[in-house]
């Protein structure tokens, strides 16, 4: 029996009070204003397009590269009104990081960097001699307030100065390292920090390599501390968040190659530790430097040259690593004090050393790193137990283990599928009439017999029918379109089984080469798009409600490119017909990958997935009763935005919202509806579905060239079009919102996903009970409307927790969990946790870094096998009435509950009205697994994506900046914005 647990602790400290404090005193050194007439000058000398702020990006990068102990902060963002503050700080009591002739020398560089042309150098040079005359000067003593802060803010919200995301974070790091090292059954972990610039969260420290014997040999991996500062809306004290993880290391080099396979069109993150410092005259660092490796003219090398690229006509200490040299011998460079370490992504290929860390481990290093707290901070205190009964659906899952009763829960699960079927079908529209059984019309679009026929037969299982359904007797029957046809009491379902033919699922047709314009992308996708219509439509077979297709197609890894993928084209030229399309993979072995094991699973998941799509889903029944609102209904907003470095070059955003409305039969059967902005309506979500394919980002047609002697159109900066976005969003929003009046609904948002774009939902913006959906004053909440923020662990903003347990090892446990120091009738944040999946084994006592003694007696290795951990999920009640009878932690378990699906195997890591609308994406934008160039063979083709790790990337922060692209170096990055271009390992939580 799983153990009960009561509380959880979570890996975060606080300030004892909002009057606590600590001040450091630093050397900063300011950005030279006083340059910045002249720096614009040199840049827009003979530009068009005249830039408005001097761009300091590459400046930025050498810095965190060459003198590591400097933290770079952003320039202050005119845009939020932010206050004037230094370029660069180092502590007081670190040795002069950039001696006088260092930062002259920098300086001097990054100039010839800002306008290397040969037609400039007269300028160039008179720009030098004026600025360097006058050269920026450091400030020693500086004080800085690391943990107190401002006022909260009108919603009661902590509001730390945006220096204090990077500074105070790095205070608390520096004095983890002072501590002694981490003692484990095999050794010590000794930390190293890493460099922080403007585009990095908190801080990060990295334990020495370890090395693992695999079956192939040794593989390298490190443990990685991560300390950021977090808010909790409504919250007047900051949280600093310790996050513990497993980093790897790439070492194996291709036989063919003799060199490491880095992913094309990818950066790559190097650890660097030079012998001695790269700057004549700076001290020695016991902090790793940065730089990445990506594809440059033919060959890999460090992103633009590298800092030795800016830094050529400079005089090094030592010599810069030859990017050959780190990639054709990777062992050599990680072995000899981590002079070079390449960070492994499961791009790479596979990893002996599994990744992540389970409950038990994690909190031993965590407690070991929260001693280092000082006197004004504390670990935040253990969550307990909802006061409120029943943390799970009416409807819970069941899983018996013995027979017969195991075989009569798949039967009853088959009868709600069809039912549920069935109810959605009715909602569609047809031309049925009302005594008439509905029929699901469904295609399977084959390319080999074994898929065909496992597909077959789970649809059979999967819905309990009975009989072949009129099955041919020979094999060449399939030569042509086989039709399958099976009566249950509940509706008919037909299946038109048709091989996949002339070569649709192939590559897309491109140009030779590795590089493929936006133009050639677009054709291609456009001429596959038409002919997989054409391919459809040939039969004459239609009707007017939207039809489903499972279509069997190659893993991303098989075409000869990401840019050759056909699965997106495939899937709107199945929408132009209105066809939905779910995808599983062609079974086949290669090598680290064998599909055809495990086809029957992927078969299932494939029409399970796909009746998802016709709005099939059992609606988790709340259990709350008379603590709900009668009737209630759910809504969620989901905001989908793609950039310009898509697979498909096109870039855009697209809300969606979702409505689920429950059944009164209490059967778990809801309709789920989708807003059709053109129409200004709520239609069936597959409808919704396939309308979204219009507002695609790829044109259905061709794309327009410009006309002769137009140069192409200026695009604007980041700003400007993230303001029109939201000013486009909020008004789509004001047009949803109206016609949920009325009836008692619980408006979802995920805050990472939309607050980007409906900035209410900022924890810096809201205020309890009230709502903003433009420029207009918040005003009180709607009398039918409640909004609910829900937020994960993405960008570490919830902490990572154990489950208290003080006979044993810490572990795991499911349930919704409130803070005990908070007022329990004035509390609007609650926590959400959820039983680790099934396919994950693992013990929470495993070990990652030494054997250990299981429960058996036997010793054994946890080092290869991957740990996983479900994330805490942040439930904030944004906006309830509690004068008319609302009660948050009521709305909050309601919102727990919606994570607990009773059809699926496992918890979402949303409320299912947000998980559908997430999914909602797959028609607007390639998924993430599909685009992240992930190499395919760790992920299911046949099975929905989590939209939580899937959203699209970028919605938040303005783009790291191209090496060529002067509209993109002149933007000001935030303070707390994240790099979307580092290559980071995507760990398991």
């Amino acid at each position: 029996m799983a153990r009960r647990y009561d509380s959880i602790r979570t890996a975060a400290a606080r300030p004892v009070s909002s009057d606590a404090s600590a001040i450091e005193r630093y050397r900063a050194l300011p950005f030279p204003e006083e340059w910045t007439g002249a720096l614009l000058a040199l840049c827009n000398a003979g530009r068009d397009n005249p830039l408005e702020t001097v761009p300091t990006f590459r400046m930025d990068q050498v810095v965190q590269a060459l003198a590591p102990d400097v933290l770079v902060r952003p320039r202050p963002n005119r845009h939020r009104g932010e206050d004037r503050d230094f370029w660069l700080y180092a502590p007081e009591d670190v040795p002069d990081p950039l001696p006088d002739a260092a930062l002259k020398g920098l300086l001097g560089a990054w100039l010839k960097d800002l306008r290397p042309e040969p037609e400039f150098r007269s300028l160039l040079s008179e720009t030098r001699s004026a600025l360097l005359e006058n050269p920026p000067r450091w400030q020693a003593g500086v004080p800085v307030e690391l943990v107190r802060h401002q006022r909260p803010t009108d919603g009661g919200t902590a509001a730390p100065e945006p220096r204090q995301f990077q500074l105070s974070t790095d205070w608390l790091a520096r004095r983890i390292l002072a501590l002694e090292p981490y003692d484990f059954e095999g050794g010590r972990l000794r930390f190293r920090a890493m460099p922080r610039g403007p585009m990095d969260r908190g801080a990060e420290l990295v334990s020495q390599a370890l090395e693992f014997e695999g079956s192939r040999g040794p593989e390298w991996y490190s443990v990685v501390l991560n300390i950021t500062l977090q808010t909790v809306p409504f919250g007047p004290l900051p949280r600093f968040h310790v996050h513990c993880h497993i980093r790897r290391y790439a070492t194996r080099v291709s036989a063919r190659t003799g060199r490491l396979y880095l992913p094309f069109g990818r950066r790559t993150t190097v650890l660097l530790r030079p012998r001695v410092p790269w700057l004549p005259g700076a001290p020695a660092s016991d902090r790793f430097a940065v730089a990445r490796l990506a594809w440059s003219r033919g060959g890999y090398d460090w992103v633009g040259g590298g800092p030795a690229g800016m830094l050529r006509n400079m005089s090094l200490t030592e010599s810069f690593p030859d990017a050959d040299a780190v990639l054709t011998d990777p062992v050599g460079w990680l072995a000899d004090g981590m002079r070079a370490a390449v960070l492994y992504s499961t791009a790479m290929g596979t990893h002996e050393v599994g990744a992540g860390l389970m409950t038990d481990q994690r909190s031993k290093i965590v407690e070991w790193a929260l001693q280092a707290l000082p006197e004004v901070l504390e670990p935040v205190p253990a969550l307990a137990r909802t006061r409120l009964s029943g943390s799970t659906p009416g409807n819970l899952r069941q899983e018996p283990s013995k027979e017969p009763a195991k075989a009569e829960e798949e039967r009853r699960r088959a009868e709600a599928r069809r039912r549920g079927t069935a109810f959605a079908l009715r909602h569609l529209p047809s031309d049925i009439s009302p005594g008439e059984l509905p029929t699901l019309e469904a295609r399977l679009l084959w390319q080999t017999p074994v898929m065909r026929n496992t597909a077959i037969n789970a649809l059979v299982a999967h819905l309990d029918l009975k009989g072949d359904g009129g099955a041919p007797a020979t094999e060449e029957a399939y030569d042509g379109t086989v039709v399958l046809e099976w009566q249950s009491p509940e509706l008919t379902v037909r299946l038109r089984c048709r091989r996949l033919s002339h070569s649709l699922g192939q590559d897309l047709a491109l140009p030779e080469g590795t590089r493929h314009s936006r133009a050639a992308v677009t054709a291609a996708i456009r001429d596959r798009r038409r002919e997989m219509t054409a391919f459809l439509t040939e039969e004459g077979v239609s009707s007017p409600a939207p039809r489903l297709a499972v279509v069997e197609l190659d893993r991303a890894k098989d075409f000869s490119s990401p840019d050759h993928d056909a699965k997106f084209a495939l899937r709107l030229g199945c929408a132009d017909a209105g066809v939905l399309t779910q995808f599983m993979a062609v079974p086949k072995k290669a090598k680290g990958y064998n599909s055809e094991k495990n086809k029957e699973f992927r078969a299932a998941k494939a029409w399970d997935d796909g009746l998802r799509q016709l709005g099939v889903r059992v609606h988790p029944e709340h259990s709350l009763g008379e603590r709900l609102p009668v009737g209630m209904r759910y809504a969620a907003v989901w905001m989908v935005r793609k950039n310009r470095r898509s697979r498909t070059r096109w870039a855009g955003h697209v809300p969606v919202a979702v409505l689920v409305t429950p059944d009164p039969s209490g059967e778990g059967l809801a309709r789920v509806e989708g807003w059709d902005d053109e129409a200004r309506a709520w239609v069936p979500y597959p409808v919704m579905l396939l309308k979204l394919t219009r507002q695609c980002e790829v044109p259905r047609d061709a794309v327009p060239t410009p006309r002769e002697g137009e140069g192409p159109v200026a695009r604007p900066s980041w700003w400007s079009d993230m303001a029109e976005q939201r000013r486009a969003t909020e008004e789509w929003l004001q047009r949803v919102r109206r016609t949920l009046r009325g009836t008692p609904t619980l408006l979802l948002a995920h805050g990472q996903n939309m607050r980007s774009h409906w900035t209410w939902l900022q924890d810096g913006t809201v205020v309890a009970d009230k709502f903003r959906d433009g420029h207009a004053p918040s005003r009180r909440l709607e009398p039918d409307l409640r909004l609910v923020r829900v937020r994960t662990a993405r960008n570490r903003e919830t902490a990572q927790w154990w489950g208290v347990n003080p006979d044993g090892p810490n572990g795991l446990a499911a349930h919704l969990w409130t803070d005990p120091t908070a007022d329990p009738d004035k509390a609007r944040v609650f926590w959400s946790t959820t039983p680790k999946a099934r396919t994950f084994k693992l013990s929470v006592a495993a070990d990652k870094l030494a054997p250990r003694v299981n429960t058996k007696g036997k010793v054994t290795i946890d080092t290869d096998k991957a740990a996983w951990n479900p994330g805490l999920v942040e439930i904030a009640v944004l906006g309830c009435h509690p004068g008319d009878g609302d009660v948050p932690e009521a709305l909050a378990l309601a919102v727990h509950q919606l994570r607990q699906a009773p059809d699926l195997p496992d918890a979402l890591s949303l409320p299912l009205p947000l998980h559908l609308a997430g999914l909602a994406q797959e028609y607007v934008l390639p998924t993430q697994s599909e685009d992240s160039g992930g190499g395919g063979d760790a992920i299911d083709s046949a099975s929905d994506a989590d939209p939580d790790t899937g959203a699209a990337p970028g919605v938040e922060t303005a783009p790291e900046p191209e090496e060529t692209d002067w509209e993109q170096l002149a933007l000001m990055i935030p303070a707390q914005s994240a790099s979307v271009e580092k290559v980071r390992e995507t760990e398991p939580r």
